[in-house]
């Protein structure tokens, strides 16, 4: 038993299950935790941000890159909300954030007093967009409440979670229990007879395909020795992206895997939500679906699976393999015919987009094999969800369904945080980045080599597109009045570069990267980009649309 304060409580606990990072913002309600976390000197790196959902996003850049739990405090109410935007981006993306939040004075909870940010309810209002939230109402409970935040965060699919503490709590000295790091319950057992169902299908195949996901991230070795023995191609849209290396020829993108999913008999899907390839391109009698899920509820939400696996990923693929093995299942190479198919695909991506692809090989040439790759919601950025190749698993960071525009540069942030060894690119265009544009304050002050590429052409190119498209050319809003983004850098004391087309933008990022902070690159876009949405919103191309 230690004599500690309830934020006292909270930083030891959160050291005792490995964190040595936070992303802040400080403020009444946790002067008790920023000085704690002051205390603990240079074996505790904390990063603050000008803006609550600066320091979120960058939570969920850390955990998205390295697959560690990312950490953010906040003050209650509207510091909270103004988090809640990188909780529902972590959320659909499956990323372990642990958001610590104030509270009012604990006497005042519930009261309606009107205390500075005070929101009703705030507990039940953050656990709709969390796995889990709870409130730490005694000093001594908190090594068990911390702890269960992180097996929540880490067991099943992990997701964000918050907890809190009301300010007079965080100041009050107790008598406290700490305990070892949380112990993590075992997966679900895997049913021998599903994985034999599963290879049943498999083995009868002739055209068999995967598809995989966030479930899948630290499974790659497994997906590619299976993939080998099945010839199956790998298919990957966003999270998915470099579990398979795009140097395999087993390795295919989102429009080849639509070819590919027209012509399958069966498809193994591995901890993805399969929304597109069900919803949009369909399923029949003539594909036979087997699921692998962590989350039961997920194997049956579009369409009930010919087999459906509940269970760890790796686990499953593991007894997938040793099944075929012992089947003696070996499938004829069908590197010659997908080589052909990628090549045919990438001519006509590139035949439809080349402009954002010219760029997007630039980028691709420029950063190291190790590289990390941010996109946003902008159309260079869409195009690389099926242009952009990568090599390894969370190489490739995007905001996932939720589609939050302009969480891109303090995500790029926290991924940079949490990968000092790596260079890192972002691109935004200028609306996306001037969401968060007050992030190259904290880019600067913490000297965090990121390099953005900003692609301003004036307008919100999505919106105005669909304007001029669907609304007889009426225009409205989405013409945009920007700062000159070079001298904006300059004043915040990063370097400016400006770019107006591939070649030049090489020469940026090269000089970008010889600087030991933050660099934004403009790159002037005199005409609209081509749509990307021919290799996005593919048509049906099975007899039933799953709903």
């Amino acid at each position: 038993m230690t004599t500690m304060t309830g934020a006292e409580a909270i930083i030891e606990s959160l050291r005792i299950n490995g964190v040595d990072t936070v992303f802040g913002l400080p403020g009444g309600q946790l002067d008790y935790l920023f000085d704690t976390m002051y205390k603990q000197g240079d074996d505790f790196t904390l990063i603050h941000s000008r803006h609550e959902q600066g320091v979120a996003y960058m939570a969920y850049g850390y955990a998205r890159s390295t697959g560690k739990v990312g950490v953010y405090a906040v003050v209650p109410g509207p510091g909270l909300l103004n988090s809640s935007a990188a909780l529902c981006t972590a959320w659909s993306n499956y990323t372990p954030v642990l958001c610590i939040s104030g509270q009012i004075p604990s006497a005042a909870i519930g009261k309606g007093y009107g205390e500075l940010h005070e929101i009703d309810d705030q507990l039940g209002m953050i656990s709709h967009i969390t796995k889990w939230a709870a409130r730490i109402e005694h000093v001594e409970d908190t090594p068990e409440k911390v702890n269960e935040a992180f097996v929540q965060l880490q067991s099943g699919s992990p997701r964000p979670v918050e907890i809190e503490m009301a300010m007079d709590i965080m100041a009050t000295e107790k008598a406290v229990n700490l305990k070892s790091a949380a112990e993590l319950p075992a997966p679900p057992t895997i049913n021998s007879d599903d994985i034999r169902s599963a290879c049943d299908v498999l083995c009868t195949a002739k055209r068999p395909m995967i598809v995989v996901g966030s479930g899948a991230l630290d499974t790659g070795d497994r997906v590619l020795a299976l993939a080998e023995t099945l010839q199956a191609p790998v298919m990957a849209f966003r999270a998915g992206k470099g579990i398979v290396s795009d140097d395999s020829y087993l390795s295919v993108n989102h429009p080849t895997g639509h070819t590919l999913w027209g012509e399958a008999d069966a498809v193994l899907a591995i901890g993805t939500r399969l929304h597109w390839p069900l919803v949009m391109w369909g399923k029949d009698d003539d594909l036979k679906l087997v699921r692998v899920d962590i989350d039961a509820e997920q194997i049956d939400r579009i369409c009930t699976p010919e087999v459906g696996i509940h269970g760890d990923a790796s686990e499953c693929l593991d007894g997938l393999q040793k099944e075929l093995t012992e089947r003696e299942h070996r499938a004829e190479s069908r590197e010659q015919e997908l080589l052909a198919l990628k090549q045919s695909m990438d001519a006509q991506v590139r035949s439809k987009v080349g402009p954002q692809m010219a760029y997007l090989d630039v980028i691709r040439e420029e950063l190291p094999r190790d590289g990390i790759f941010v996109d946003e919601v902008t159309q260079v950025g869409f195009v690389s969800w099926y242009g952009f190749p990568v090599y390894k698993p969370r190489q490739h960071i995007s905001a996932g369904y939720q589609g939050t525009l302009g969480y891109g540069y303090a995500t790029a942030l926290g991924v940079v945080a949490g990968n000092r060894d790596k260079k890192v690119i972002q691109v935004s265009g200028d609306g996306g980045f001037m969401f968060n544009v007050q992030e190259l304050s904290t880019a600067v002050q913490y000297q965090l080599p990121l390099v953005t590429i900003i692609f301003d052409d004036g307008r919100f190119t999505n919106v105005q597109r669909q304007q001029k498209e669907w609304f007889d050319g009426r225009v409205i809003c989405s013409d945009l009045h920007n700062p000159d983004f070079v001298a904006l850098a300059q004043s915040f004391g990063a370097a400016g570069y400006h770019a107006h087309d591939p070649e030049s933008l090489r020469t940026a990022i090269r000089d970008a990267f010889t600087q030991k902070g933050p660099s934004i690159i403009s790159v002037d876009v005199q005409e609209f980009f081509p749509p990307p949405w021919p290799f996005l919103m593919l048509p049906q191309n099975r007899a039933k649309v799953c709903t």
